[in-house]
């Protein structure tokens, strides 16, 4: 399906250079900031105090975050718990204060306004519970990485593989450096979001990729640099049907999902755009630069007479 189709071939190899010495720069501070001012890692990972409350009626969740607010609190989590009714608050440490005065507190400042209130539940979280927790996150990454990697092996031609490898790679760590700089909150939602990144970067690439390799078969004569032209220019309605699709969605999660949900759509937001940008800028042009060429992409046999070409 398509929108619509351009019959000129853009150049976007013109500017290539140019922008991948920008993108090398902004990936090389991207690493400095993850490396020198490290993450705001949220209580999932650093511990703190879980509180389960109940109401009689449905929660007002955002009434909740601003009475715990009020209490001088900065890093907390307010969410739906089971039900509508039900409501799980997560505290981070604070000096002088117990899990017990936490929880006596907040309580009391919620009664304020709803005397119904209940407290279920409260137990800490430790700091090894949460260290635990992000070396499993770290795995997951690894493992999809590996995964991925595994994948374009088998799928393309090792230039191509290595291009798409390095343009995943690049959306990444940019994202990463994003929530380093700005130390926005890098919760479990987060990671959630990078992982999503990943897949959703990855299948950008592969379908540039393909109508390249495509192209190559079909356009045996066209130098390097135009059939990676049309290749891109061919998949422009495709690329704007899927990701403005997918990003009206994702904003539709920024501007209304709540504070739950802000940072995970903040990061698939990012990865949706660098994902456009890297499968364009940075995986063809690695590609055109490795020196791609029709003889990568055909398989040769050889019979008893002349060589047969397969592509």
């Amino acid at each position: 399906m398509e929108f619509f189709r351009i019959h000129r071939t853009i150049p976007f190899m013109r500017p290539a250079l140019v922008l991948n010495i920008i993108s090398l720069i902004t990936f090389l501070l991207a690493i400095f900031f993850i490396t020198t001012r490290g993450f705001h890692l949220s209580i999932e990972f650093t511990g703190g105090t879980v509180m389960e409350m109940h109401y009689e009626q449905t929660a007002p969740v955002d009434d909740i975050r601003k009475a715990v607010d009020a209490l001088g609190y900065k890093d907390f989590q307010v969410q739906n718990f089971g039900t509508s009714k039900d409501v799980m608050i997560r505290l981070p440490v604070r000096a002088g204060e117990d899990t017990a005065a936490q929880s006596q507190t907040v309580l009391k400042e919620l009664q304020k306004a709803h005397p119904q209130v209940q407290l279920r539940r409260v137990e800490f979280v430790g700091p090894q519970v949460g260290q635990e927790l992000l070396h499993n996150a770290l795995k997951a990454l690894a493992f999809c990485v590996i995964g991925i990697l595994l994948y374009l092996a088998v799928r393309f031609e090792w230039k191509l593989a290595a291009s798409c490898a390095i343009a995943n790679l690049h959306d990444v760590v940019i994202i990463l450096g994003f929530f380093a700089f700005f130390q926005w909150e890098f919760s479990l939602s987060v990671l959630a979001g990078v992982l999503a990144v990943l897949g959703y970067s990855v299948n950008e690439s592969v379908v540039v990729m393909d109508r390249i390799r495509e192209n190559f078969r079909k356009q045996r004569k066209a130098p390097v640099r135009d059939i990676i032209d049309a290749a891109i220019t061919q998949n422009i309605s495709r690329t704007v049907i899927t990701h403005g699709s997918t990003q009206m969605m994702v904003m539709s999660m920024f501007f209304f999902g709540g504070p739950t949900l802000h940072n995970f759509s903040l990061a698939l937001t990012i990865g949706i755009w660098f994902g456009i940008y890297s499968s364009v800028f940075v995986a063809a042009a690695l590609s055109m630069w490795m020196g791609i060429k029709r003889e990568d992409l055909v398989k040769h046999i050889k019979k008893d007479g002349p060589e047969v070409e397969l592509g």
